[in-house]
């Protein structure tokens, strides 16, 4: 594929990013209204509701504009990452969201390279032992796994290796990297539980369907050895389509962890989230939806460009036509 058909692709997905964009920051933005009570007394929150509170409230969220004039100075303060201040603190939005950020996606790498590594491997051995007995275990696996709620599993693994085997902590995310990832690492596992399993069954299907193709038989009928023949041939060209879903359990992992750092008292993005529910804290809950919506769809975008440009059969397609 040229550059400039790549360039186009790329282009006319920024666009259609940038329309869905739009759509979901206009739905963000009208939390506020369609949310119960008048949004002056929504925005309150604790503080008194004097006469000069109200007014400056007024004033500062431009409620005494128009509808969509309101939409539109806020969507030019969120491109400028500016969401206002938040209800319950006072402080800014873009403060609080970067205070809890920082662990929500070190969990959700983590958690992403736990599924990738387990999903992948046992997915290709699995695949390269199917009818095996090990091939049945692993196959059941993936039925629990899949089956399990992420805090479900997180449940049972505080009771196992917290309470009867106490190698890991309950609860807190840690200071320092050493310690984060040994306060995480439960977590972790019990967000790529689910993540785990499904890339293990895709993995799975897809090298047992490499295996059966001709030019994998051609390979050994050329006298390759068998290691190169699967892994130089097979695996490779079954963990192409993995890539796709990786990118969609990457920014599933982040924007998922909701349940787990609840579970496990973490102070990140989905206990933030949680808070600010409960609270009807809408600066907050407006900012931290718009946020995880690009999220989602930038890597989203990422992961379809990468798989576009790995794969030789999509690039013959989209260079013929």
């Amino acid at each position: 594929m040229s550059a400039a058909v790549l360039l186009g692709y790329i282009a006319r997905r920024v666009l259609v990013l940038i329309v869905l964009l739009i759509l979901v920051s206009f739905a963000v933005f009208s939390l506020l209204y369609m949310s119960s009570g008048n949004p002056v007394e929504l925005l309150l929150g604790p503080r008194q509701a004097s006469p000069a509170t109200i007014r400056q409230l007024t004033i500062e969220y431009h409620l005494d504009k128009p509808f969509l004039d309101q939409y539109w100075i806020w969507a030019s303060d969120a491109v400028r990452l500016q969401f206002g201040n938040s209800i319950q603190t006072s402080l800014p939005v873009t403060e609080e969201i970067s205070t809890h950020l920082p662990t929500t996606i070190f969990l959700g790498i983590y958690a992403f390279i736990l599924t990738m590594v387990f999903g992948v491997g046992l997915g290709i051995l699995s695949a390269l032992r199917r009818r095996s007995f090990l091939d049945r275990g692993i196959v059941g696996s993936v039925v629990v796994g899949l089956s399990t709620p992420a805090f479900v599993a997180g449940v049972a693994l505080i009771y196992v290796f917290s309470i009867l085997v106490p190698w890991f902590p309950a609860a807190g995310q840690g200071s320092g990297f050493g310690n984060e990832l040994w306060h995480l690492t439960l977590p972790a596992v019990a967000l790529a539980l689910t993540t785990a399993a499904y890339v293990l069954k895709h993995t799975r299907a897809a090298v047992i369907g490499t295996l059966d193709q001709d030019y994998v038989v051609f390979a050994r009928a050329r006298g390759l050895s068998a290691r190169r023949v699967i892994f130089g041939y097979a695996v490779r060209n079954a963990l192409i389509p993995i890539l796709t879903i990786s990118g969609v359990m990457l920014s599933t992992l982040i924007v998922g962890a909701v349940f787990v750092e609840m579970t496990f008292s973490i102070q990140g993005i989905g206990q933030l989230l949680v808070q600010s529910a409960t609270t009807k804290d809408i600066p907050v809950l407006q900012g931290v939806a718009l946020l995880a919506a690009a999220l989602v769809m930038v890597v989203n975008l990422l992961t379809d460009v990468i798989y576009l440009v790995s794969d030789p059969r999509i690039r013959l397609g989209r260079g013929s036509s």
